[in-house]
């Protein structure tokens, strides 16, 4: 219960906005605005998190999302009706059409941008890739601003992604190396053809416990030592590169002390829900996403590099399109 003295009134968002409208309260010199917005972040019930699902490459729009029944341009594939009223998408799409009145499609984005990574870099920072300013990606924003100095798990994390587009596109640009992703199974991109349970071992975090033969008492010896040693050689060759370092290894040592590190350890899912997910990369991805985002991480991305049994890469069809989609 909030304390019966409070010096700061207190409005709901509704009551906010209706005086608001009526004139009687100046958002510049009343300070309701900044009661209001810090009384949202103390409460855990009104805290975000958003799971984005990256699919390398480029699909069509025609033939996914925005057909155009009809039309020359429109393609081989039929419209249907979605559960929103008035909006239609591919028959491709049965399932997802069922759910469409929980979705939102942004159908007025165009570019003019041809290029993998410079595309990439423009989407996932919201700026071209030019000029002296590195931009961070959307992740290490919402890292920044949602997060916790104090959380177990990094705040942003980065499932099976592919950086070889273009690595400044997942980078925190100039935020600094707290914000990176941690990255886990890039390794599962390239392994499609392991048998599932082989390829969700990838998931893991790997290297969260010592060697079989050092105690507990000699890793943390160790590792005193080379925070020690770290520390001298930032105070001597200060820059973002030994930073970067140090604190990779300050969270890296972070998470190996948490019990919050079993959300990787998905064999504790029981294995209808590991089938309703898909035993595939990107289906274990999903359920690791979800996992992490129960534990209080504010950011995690799951990339679908390529679909299973397809040949090429990402939703690319620079040949065989309708095949392919299909």
């Amino acid at each position: 219960m909030e304390p019966a003295n409070r010096s700061t009134p207190r409005l709901s968002r509704r009551e906010l906005m209706r005086l608001a409208s009526a004139g009687v309260v100046s958002f510049s010199t009343s300070g309701w605005i900044e009661a209001l917005a810090a009384d949202a972040g103390k409460d855990p019930k009104r805290r975000k998190s958003c799971i984005l699902l990256w699919m390398t490459g480029g699909p069509s729009q025609t033939d996914t999302f925005d057909p155009k029944p009809g039309h020359a341009n429109g393609g081989e594939f039929k419209a249907i009706e979605t559960a929103a009223p008035g909006v239609v998408i591919s028959e491709h799409l049965p399932k997802l059409a069922k759910e469409m009145k929980d979705v939102a499609i942004i159908r007025s984005m165009s570019t003019k941008e041809g290029d993998h990574g410079r595309a990439t870099f423009n989407l996932r920072t919201g700026y071209m890739p030019t000029g002296p300013i590195h931009y961070p990606t959307l992740g290490s924003l919402v890292s920044k601003e949602l997060g916790s100095d104090d959380a177990e798990i990094p705040n942003f994390i980065s499932i099976a992604p592919v950086r070889s587009f273009n690595p400044a596109a997942f980078s925190p640009g100039f935020l600094g190396p707290q914000y990176a992703p941690l990255v886990v199974g890039e390794r599962a991109v390239f392994d499609t053809q392991a048998p599932p349970d082989a390829r969700n071992l990838s998931f893991k975090v790997e290297n969260l416990s010592p060697p079989s033969d050092v105690d507990q008492s000699r890793a943390d010896a160790r590792l005193g030592l080379l925070d020690w040693m770290g520390k001298d050689f930032l105070a001597q060759h200060p820059g973002i590169t030994p930073l970067s370092h140090q604190d990779a290894y300050q969270r890296a040592v972070k998470l190996m002390r948490s019990t919050a590190a079993k959300a990787f350890e998905l064999d504790e899912e029981p294995a209808p829900i590991r089938d309703a997910y898909g035993r595939t990369a990107f289906g274990q991805g999903c359920l690791l996403a979800r996992r992490l985002i129960e534990r209080g991480v504010p950011f995690v991305e799951v990339s679908l590099n390529s679909s299973e049994g397809a040949t090429g890469f990402g939703w690319d069809t620079h040949q065989q399109n309708f095949d392919a989609v299909k």
